[in-house]
């Protein structure tokens, strides 16, 4: 049986976006190489699968307050 290949998870730190206004740091996700960038509000429903190369942003008064990957 073949496996299918994943892609390389994208070495980066969540943490280094905190505190960035939303749409600077999206530009900044997508320069290091994110393919799919989301910008949530804080307690927003959302489902839970992981997908690589996704970047969560928890947005709170135009800035990142939190930030997760998948």
């Amino acid at each position: 049986m073949s496996s299918i290949p994943r892609p390389e998870e994208i070495q980066d730190n969540p943490d280094s976006y905190v505190g960035l206004d939303a749409a600077g740091a999206e530009r900044l996700a997508r320069e290091r190489g994110w393919s799919a960038v989301r910008s949530l509000p804080p307690g927003a429903i959302i489902t839970m699968e992981y997908r690589s190369g996704r970047l969560n942003f928890e947005v709170t008064g135009g800035r990142v307050t939190r930030c997760w990957k998948g």
